[in-house]
């Protein structure tokens, strides 16, 4: 082949490449722009029923049952908000928070501890305690509740801030998922530690909790959402107006014939508050602990 023919060649490969590259960028540019329709379309969808909620709540009953709808309110009235403070509400938010509290800082621990020593220790029948815990996951809390409430009212716990927070304790699904994610922890750390004198509850304490911060966090936000939410649950176990919950509260807004949605929305607006805070609080460790997990795994 002659010199004319490769050089010709050259310049047809010079030609094509650059093509082939504007065209991929241009493939990735149109990509990243559906790409960010698709997920404001997505926050869209999930935000707009919180939206509607609050929205509602500053509606009175004829305008929040209107069709069509009023999709922002025209006239907003802060009746509905007036009316939900004529109720109990403050101690029904106390009683919500103390009991969520307290259920995720317990939780937060005993899983922490269990799940450390069923993935780091060695001991006989640590694989069937395990296994007892993943199959407690698919047992729904429906089928332990007359039990349990037998239990409870033999220790005279009905209607008090022991029996809404003790029976939760020890929750298969914290135990599982710290026991997953302490698995990831090199023992060559720990063998260092033991070598150096450290104690073990120094060693938990000190190297364990720290590594372990990515999934307390997504555990605090799982266990304290739950806990808010548990409707069946402390229905079961409360009786008197004093001890109900926000969210007990709320459904007994609801009348016997008639039903005020905007207080309702207002009620539902308010309850919302603790689990968004919540969420926003411990986030940053929320995504650390799916991040890393999926990093290491």
């Amino acid at each position: 082949m002659s010199s004319s023919s490769y050089h010709s060649l050259e310049m047809k490969a010079t030609m094509v490449q650059p093509k082939k590259k504007s065209a991929w960028k241009k493939e990735f540019a149109v990509s990243k722009v559906l790409a960010g329709i698709l997920l404001i379309a997505a926050t869209l969808f999930f935000i707009f029923p919180f939206y509607w909620v609050v929205s509602g709540s500053f509606k009175l009953q004829t305008v929040a049952t209107t069709i069509p709808p009023e999709w922002f309110p025209l006239k907003p009235t802060m009746q509905n908000w007036t009316e939900l403070f004529k109720n109990p509400v403050e101690r029904w938010m106390f009683n919500s928070f103390i009991i969520a509290l307290l259920e995720m800082t317990a939780i937060c621990i005993v899983s922490s501890l269990a799940g450390y020593v069923l993935a780091k220790k060695s001991f006989p029948g640590r694989i069937v305690i395990f296994t007892m815990f993943v199959a407690a996951m698919a047992l729904p809390k429906q089928v332990i509740l007359v039990p349990l409430f037998t239990m409870l009212a033999d220790f005279g716990w009905v209607n008090t801030y022991k029996g809404l927070i003790l029976p939760a304790i020890g929750w298969p699904f914290g135990v599982f998922l710290m026991k997953q994610f302490a698995q990831t922890i090199p023992g060559e750390l720990i063998e260092a530690a033991k070598i150096d004198g450290c104690s073990e509850m120094r060693l938990f304490t000190t190297i364990i909790l720290p590594l372990l911060k990515p999934a307390l966090g997504a555990l605090a936000i799982f266990t304290f959402i739950t806990s808010w939410n548990d409707y069946f649950s402390q229905l079961i176990m409360t009786r008197s107006t004093s001890m109900m919950t926000l969210p007990l509260g709320v459904a007994t807004l609801r009348g016997e014939f008639t039903t005020n949605y905007g207080l309702l929305m207002a009620g539902a607006a308010l309850a919302s508050i603790p689990m968004i805070a919540i969420f926003l609080l411990f986030q940053k460790a929320f995504t650390q602990g799916i991040t890393m997990g999926a990093v290491k795994g």
